[in-house]
């Protein structure tokens, strides 16, 4: 058992003075605000640990190279396709490592790894079908974070279209043959294993109910209008927008996730809503993609969950995401106060109760960013970046303790030898 005395925590949608914590094998036993007993102290504000629902932790090697050029979404994927060609189990071990500390320094305690480079360059299995998926599970148990792999099914280059050769190493053939390779991924108590239909782009309609039969009882996600282009295509293919599509091939329903959501109809709303579907907004990646402003408040409004993701490592701070979640909102509705603090707060972290993961992700209340910011919810959300944050524990255990620098020099050498 372990015990800290929080100077200031966020419990119960308030922030509360003195709050006494114990935790046991991993979960929270004791919460007491205003405590009078003793504990290990813990200056700052502390909030639960955030859930990060969508990453590519490779994407971590872009940050910085493709900004250099102009662009859109579909010039910028070239770019990935280079990244993802030099990976290898050991060189992915190494990335993997340094992104997911970099998570855990900014506040994120899990994450979900939509994770869909398999094989060698030109598509032969490693003699370890999963080196890659088992590279990925060994770098989320060595640093600490919790791992959701999403193997991910990507059989097409398009509609209708062939894998390019740079997309050679992400499929399996057909999704039997996927959902085999997944069945031997092994793994330990950190790691839970889910799955993905990379997109309507990259699942032929008529393997996707294999995968969604193969993941039955786990989590599935999926890209959805990202891109005009993929709803364009779509409805000339089939008559039916990505997320009806996926409603009628039976990929939607309470543990499923669809990922950015950007270009919706009404119907698309009111369907992910009727099925009790996540949407999980990357808008850091969105805006940096030129993707677009997704309809965060019309998806609230129409009831549908929200959690956020960091997807291609652009920048990797749940503040910055859950910023800009009402910042966008303000661009595009010319308002103020769509989402409030709390409410944010709310949707996308986890919660200093008794019986739920022992998660705590502690902010410098006097850093330049935070000081005289009123030491609540609004610092947290409208003030802080990630590198605000002094300490983080994960199901009990301290795994970052405020040296972001040491976190930087990680990265570096991992990004550096992908890239020789």
């Amino acid at each position: 058992m372990t015990a800290w005395l929080l100077e200031k925590a966020w419990v119960d949608g308030v922030v509360r003075n003195t709050v006494r914590v114990e935790i046991e094998d991993g979960m929270f036993t004791s919460v007491e605000p205003d405590a009078t007993r003793t504990a290990t102290p813990l200056r700052g504000l502390t909030l639960p640990g955030f859930a990060n629902t969508h990453s590519h932790a490779f994407h971590r090697a872009l940050r910085g190279r493709t900004q250099r050029a102009s662009g859109t979404f579909w010039t910028w994927r070239e770019q990935m396709y280079d990244a993802a060609a030099r990976l290898d189990p050991d060189s992915y071990f190494d990335l993997a490592s340094a992104t997911y500390a970099e998570m855990l320094a900014a506040g994120y305690t899990s994450v979900s790894e939509f994770h869909y480079v398999h094989h060698q360059p030109d598509g032969t299995p490693y003699d370890d079908p999963n080196a890659l998926g088992h590279a990925l599970v060994a770098a989320a148990e060595t640093t600490g974070i919790r791992l959701t792999l999403l193997d991910t099914c990507y059989l097409a280059g398009g509609i209708g279209q062939p894998l390019s050769p740079a997309q050679c190493r992400f499929g399996d053939g057909d999704a039997d043959r996927w959902a085999a390779r997944v069945a031997d991924i092994r793994h330990g108590d950190q790691t839970r294993m889910g799955g993905a239909i990379h997109s309507v782009r990259a699942v032929p309609r008529d393997q996707m109910s294999t995968v969604v039969a193969a993941l039955q009882g786990r989590q599935l996600h999926a890209h959805v209008s990202e891109q005009p282009v993929e709803n364009e295509a779509c409805l000339a293919a089939y008559g039916l927008t990505p997320t009806a599509l996926l409603a009628e091939e039976g990929a939607l329903g309470p543990r499923a996730t669809a990922v950015h959501a950007t270009h919706l109809t009404d119907a698309d709303m009111r369907l992910l809503a009727e099925t009790d579907t996540e949407v999980s907004l990357c808008p850091t990646t969105e805006r940096d993609l030129g993707d677009g402003i997704g309809p965060a408040s019309a998806l609230a409004d129409a009831g549908v969950r929200l959690s956020i993701g960091s997807d291609s490592q652009a920048v990797i701070d749940p503040f910055e995401e859950l910023r800009a979640w009402e910042m966008d909102e303000r661009l595009a509705s010319g308002e103020r106060g769509r989402f409030a603090a709390a409410d944010l707060l709310a949707r996308t972290a986890g919660r200093i109760a008794v019986g739920e993961p022992g998660d705590l992700v502690t902010l410098d209340l006097a850093s330049p960013r935070t000081a005289g910011t009123g030491a609540d919810e609004h610092t947290a959300v409208f003030a802080a970046t990630s590198a605000d944050v002094t300490q983080v524990v994960a199901g009990g255990r301290v795994v970052f303790d405020g040296d972001h620098g040491r976190v930087g020099r990680a990265l570096a050498t991992a990004v550096e030898r992908l890239w020789a």
